[in-house]
């Protein structure tokens, strides 16, 4: 199993909105880097749900229902998208500045590459954020 970390502003699509619908689609994606992670992605592999823009925090996890496919929003075909249901919520939300505090976490992609929507979590680090969200990691 890979982990994974995809971000979403909640004013458009937040846990909340996950958890309502279950199992949704992960369209939008129009960058070449977070795509190919997306398209990396296999069946059963889990990502934080992570609360970008004003929030900056991991809310939840979610599951990796259905490989990487056409993104019907993309109008010019090059982009795709997964499926992915909510798991769990966080006891404890992890916010960026505590990921940045986290020394073991200092070559985390979210720290490195900032801007990309979808990125891979070594394990080890899912492991420590899950640890720091009070969160089973499985």
């Amino acid at each position: 199993m890979a982990y994974w970390l995809m971000k979403s502003e909640p004013g458009t699509w937040g846990w909340e909105d996950q958890v309502a619908k279950g199992t949704e689609h992960w369209d939008g994606v129009r960058n070449y880097q977070a795509s190919n992670n997306m398209k990396a992605m296999r069946l059963g592999d889990r990502a934080f749900f992570y609360h970008s823009v004003n929030e900056k925090r991991i809310v939840g996890i979610v599951e990796v229902v259905k490989e990487y496919y056409p993104d019907h929003t993309d109008a010019s075909g090059r982009f795709g998208m997964v499926d992915v249901k909510a798991v769990k919520p966080f006891a404890r939300p992890v916010t960026l500045a505590e990921i940045k505090a986290e020394p073991r976490l200092a070559e985390l992609p979210l720290l490195k590459q900032s801007r990309l929507s979808v990125q891979p979590v070594p394990a080890e680090a899912w492991r420590l954020i899950c640890a720091m969200g009070e969160t089973d990691p499985d």
